[in-house]
């Protein structure tokens, strides 16, 4: 894991500006700065805060199977141990983008995005299975998106 910088306090104004990162992230600083009431420059030193302090990250969401990954699943991982240490070798696999602790019938549950299935049956036979501490897997393989937001603000 990356250390990093303590996470900020969020005042209303740095709430504020990661909102109007969710609806449009390629706003300019300057376009921020006045949705906000704030300076272009303190609009950049806040923004450096946040993404230093891994409050919010700026990417691009794109859709997987526009840019060559038809194959995506949720896998369900039963584990025994430390359920922490079995996450983070979940999280070095590159084809896991999303890896969460949790409470109920999994322990762990990850998204796998992948090429094909061929692609996938890897993921889940070379990569998952082999790590100490996994007893068992349910995968579910997406078959049509049909909403992915990441607009829900901050409280």
């Amino acid at each position: 894991m990356t250390s990093r910088t303590p996470a900020p306090a969020l005042d209303d104004v740095s709430k504020r500006i990661v909102e109007v990162l969710q609806e449009d992230g390629r706003l300019s600083y300057a376009a921020i700065g006045k949705a906000v009431g704030l300076s272009e420059a303190a609009v950049r030193q806040r923004v450096q805060r946040l993404l230093d302090g891994g409050v919010m990250q700026i990417v691009a969401v794109t859709d997987p199977l526009q840019v060559g990954f038809a194959r995506q699943a949720m896998i369900g991982i039963r584990a025994e141990g430390d359920t922490r240490i079995v996450a983070d070798h979940l999280a070095e696999v590159a084809e896991i983008d999303y890896v969460v602790i949790t409470a109920g019938s999994f322990d762990i549950l990850v998204e796998a995005v992948c090429e094909d299935d061929d692609g996938l049956l890897d993921v889940i036979n070379s990569k998952i299975r082999a790590i100490p501490g996994v007893v068992g897997t349910e995968t579910f393989v997406y078959l049509k998106l049909r909403k992915q937001l990441y607009n829900w603000g901050t409280r």
